[in-house]
C-alpha cells in the first residue's frame, strides 16, 4: 500500500469516528526541487506508479500540457510502505549513525521555531507528536490515546496515554499542556496555528484527559496536534525558566535526548532509557543507541557523503539529487532509497504587501512568462513531477479540474501584454515613470539546480524587456526568515520567492494559516483584530477565500470541503499571489545495513504514514548488520 493514496475517510472527521481505541495509533515553509533528465526506473520494492506525460493539449506547442486527475509522470516512483522483516539473530540494539540534512534547524522549540523537512527530521527524536497519521493518511493517537469532539467540532477532548515522562523525569499530564498554552500563545509559530485551528482554551479536566476548546468549529483540529507548533508537548517549567535556552537544550518525551547541539554542524541525540514506546513485539525503543544530525546544504556533496559513507542516510526535496541517487544504485552502489512524491507544489510566491507585486498585472504577466515544462527541466524533474496548477497534486483527492483549468498556464506573449499594461500606467505603484521596466528581485537557495530553475526565469521574465531581474540566494533558513519578516511586523523582505507548499496533512494546515490577514491593520480593517498569521508568507488577503477556509473547518462533508478549497484555488488562480512549476518528488536514502525507516508503527501496532516529504522517524531504525 502506498502511503500517497488517501482516502476521502482522510478529511471525514466524524465525532464519533475520531474515538481512538486504548492503543490507538510549510507551515512549513521550504523550497522547490533539482536538474537535468533521465527516465529513472522504480526502486527494486517500491511502485512505479502507471502514468503519462503531459501532453500539450492546449495547443499551443509550448509543451505545458494540460494535466489530469490522478495523472502522474511515469517517473513518478512511492516506494511501498510495509512491514520490515529482520532475519532471526539480528541484534538491533545498539549502534550509532549520521544523518545529511538538506539545512540547519534554526531552533528545536516546537512553539516558537520555523519547522520544515529536515528539521522535523531532528524534531521527531527528541519530541513525541499527540497525534500521528497512519499508512492510510489517517489521523490517530501516539501520546494521545484517545481523541474526540463534540457534535460542531467546537470542543475536542484528549487522553494522553500514562506513564510518559519527560528527558528530566517530569511525568506528561493534563496540567503540562494546559501549562504549555501561554507559551505556545506567545510563539512565533504556535500563535499562528492558534488562530489558524480557532483554539481559544487549553484545559487540563482530569489528570490525563485534556479539553480544548475552540472560538468556531475545526473538523480538521487533530491534524494540528500532528504537527509540531501545537502537538509535540514540550516542559513549561523549563521552557518559561529559559525560553532561549530552549532551543539549544530542548527537553521532550521523544525517543532520545539532546547531548550536543553545535549549531551548523553536528546535533546529537542519545538514546532516553526512560522513553514509554515499545515496538508490535514489546521490546524496548529505541533501538540506537545515538543519531548525528548534520547539516550538508549542498546536495552533491550530501549525497557524495552517503555513498562514501561519511554517513549513513540522506533526505532529499530535489528531484536532480533523486535521479544521481538512482543512478548510483543502478549503478551498484550499497543504498536504499525511500521516495515520495505526495501532496505538493513548488514554485514561488510574490510579496503582495509590496509594489510592484501589490498589482495584478504584474504578477499575472510574470506568471504568463513562467515556462514549466522549462524550469522543471532545470530542475531534474522531467519525466519525474508533473506542472502544477493549485495547490493539489492531481492524484489528491482535493485536486480540482475547474482550478487546473483556470490557472494561468504558459504563455509569452499574453504574459508581455498582461505587464504592458502597467509598465505603462502613469499611475503605477512603484513610483517609476511609465514605460520604465519593472525592477524584480528573485531569490533562491543556493542549490545548484534552484539557481539554474530561477535562471530559466530570469532569462524569460528579463527577455521581456519590461523586468529587470536580480537573482539573490540566501541560505535556506535565511531565505525562510526573509519571508517570515519577524523584524518588520512580517511583512518580509522579500519580493519574488521560491517556496513549496502544502503536504499529506489535512489542506487547513497550510492553507488557513496562508489566508489569515497577514498585518494587525488587515485584521482591524477585516473586522478580525487579533487574527493575524505571521505564515501569510505572500501577505494574500482574499475576504472570501479566508472566509471559506474557515467554513471548510465547520464540517466533516468531504463533498462540500472540495467545493470550498476548490473556490480558495480558483481564487488562487485568479489573484495570482504565487507561481506553479511542479510537483516535487522527495527522498530519504540510506546505506544498505539501515533498517526501521520505512515500516515504523503506531503504539496499536498499525504502520505508521512512512516518510513523506523526507521526514524520518528514526524510532525504530537500526543497524542490520
Amino acid at each position: 500500500m502506498t502511503t500517497r493514496r488517501w482516502k476521502k475517510s482522510v478529511a471525514l472527521f466524524a465525532a464519533a469516528g475520531l474515538l481512538v481505541a486504548a492503543c490507538g495509533g510549510d507551515d512549513d515553509a521550504d523550497t522547490p526541487d533539482s536538474e537535468d533528465t533521465a527516465e529513472p526506473t522504480a526502486d527494486e520494492g517500491g511502485d512505479t506508479d502507471e502514468g503519462s506525460e503531459p501532453s500539450d493539449d492546449d495547443g499551443d506547442g509550448d509543451g505545458d500540457g494540460d494535466v489530469e486527475a490522478g495523472q502522474e509522470a511515469t517517473g513518478d516512483v512511492d516506494t511501498e510502505v510495509t512491514e520490515e522483516s529482520v532475519d532471526e539473530g539480528v541484534d538491533r540494539y545498539g549502534g550509532s549513525i549520521a544523518v545529511g540534512l538538506e539545512a540547519e534547524a534554526v531552533g528545536l522549540r516546537p512553539w516558537e521555531d520555523s519547522c520544515s523537512a529536515p528539521c522535523y527530521n531532528i524534531m521527531v527524536t527528541l519530541y513525541d507528536k499527540l497525534i500521528e497519521q497512519d499508512v492510510n493518511g489517517e489521523y490517530r493517537g501516539y501520546l494521545a490515546e484517545s481523541f474526540s469532539s463534540n457534535d460542531d467540532f467546537t470542543v475536542w477532548t484528549v487522553n494522553l496515554r500514562p506513564g510518559v515522562t519527560f528527558h528530566n523525569g517530569t511525568e506528561l499530564t493534563a496540567q503540562t499542556i494546559a501549562d504549555m498554552f501561554p507559551i505556545q500563545q506567545e510563539g512565533a509559530t504556535a500563535s499562528s496555528q492558534i488562530g489558524a485551528s480557532n483554539l481559544a482554551s487549553v484545559e487540563a479536566t482530569g489528570d490525563l484527559e485534556v479539553t480544548y476548546t475552540l472560538s468556531s468549529g475545526n473538523s480538521a483540529f487533530p491534524a494540528f496536534l500532528a504537527r509540531a507548533s501545537l502537538g509535540m508537548p514540550f516542559d513549561p517549567a523549563a521552557a518559561a525558566a529559559d525560553i532561549d535556552g530552549y532551543s539549544t537544550n530542548p527537553i521532550g518525551t521523544g525517543p532520545f535526548m539532546i547531548e550536543t547541539r553545535d549549531l551548523d554542524n553536528e546535533t546529537t541525540v542519545v538514546r532516553y532509557d526512560g522513553y514509554w514506546g515499545v515496538d508490535p513485539e514489546g521490546n524496548q525503543l529505541p533501538y540506537l543507541d545515538s543519531i548525528s544530525f548534520r547539516p550538508i546544504p549542498d546536495e552533491q556533496a550530501r549525497l557524495d557523503a552517503l555513498l562514501s559513507g561519511t554517513v549513513d542516510a540522506i533526505q532529499s526535496l530535489r528531484q536532480g539529487t533523486i535521479r544521481d541517487a538512482r543512478a548510483a544504485r543502478d549503478g551498484g552502489a550499497e543504498i536504499d532509497l525511500l521516495e515520495f512524491q505526495g501532496n505538493n507544489v513548488g514554485g514561488g510566491m510574490f510579496n503582495m504587501a509590496v509594489a510592484p507585486f501589490d498589482d495584478i498585472r504584474v504578477r499575472r504577466g510574470l506568471t504568463q512568462m513562467n515556462s514549466q515544462e522549462k524550469v522543471i527541466e532545470a530542475l531534474g524533474g522531467t519525466g519525474i513531477s508533473l506542472p502544477g496548477t493549485q495547490w493539489f497534486s492531481p492524484d489528491s483527492p482535493w485536486w480540482s479540474q475547474a482550478a487546473a483549468d483556470a490557472w494561468p498556464t504558459f504563455d509569452f506573449e499574453a504574459g508581455v501584454a498582461t505587464l504592458q499594461g502597467y509598465i505603462d500606467d502613469p499611475d503605477r505603484s512603484d513610483g517609476k515613470a511609465a514605460g520604465e521596466p519593472i525592477d524584480v528581485e528573485l531569490s533562491c537557495p543556493p542549490d545548484p539546480t534552484l539557481i539554474a530553475a530561477m535562471q530559466v526565469l530570469e532569462q524569460t521574465w528579463a527577455g521581456s524587456g519590461m523586468v529587470n531581474v536580480e537573482l539573490t540566494s540566501f541560505d535556506q533558513q535565511t531565505h525562510i526568515n526573509n519571508a517570515l519578516g519577524a523584524e518588520n511586523g512580517f511583512i518580509g523582505t522579500h519580493g519574488a520567492h521560491c517556496w513549496r507548499w502544502s503536504d499529506q496533512d489535512d489542506p487547513s494546515l497550510s492553507l488557513n494559516p496562508a489566508l489569515a490577514p497577514y498585518s494587525a491593520e488587515v485584521a482591524e480593517a477585516a473586522g478580525l483584530p487579533g487574527v493575524v498569521s505571521p505564515l501569510n508568507f505572500a501577505n494574500y488577503w482574499n475576504p472570501e477565500a479566508f472566509q471559506a477556509a474557515q467554513q471548510a473547518i465547520t464540517t466533516g462533508d468531504f463533498d462540500e470541503r472540495f467545493a470550498l478549497y476548490e473556490q480558495i484555488n480558483l481564487a488562487i488562480a485568479e489573484d495570482v499571489p504565487v507561481w506553479y512549476s511542479g510537483h516535487t518528488a522527495t527522498m530519504l536514502a540510506t546505506s544498505s545495513d539501515i533498517a526501521g525507516l520505512n515500516g515504523w508503527h503506531l503504539p496499536n501496532g498499525d504502520l505508521g504514514i512512512g516518510f513523506p516529504g523526507a521526514e524520518g522517524r528514526w524510532v525504530e531504525v537500526f543497524v542490520a548488520g
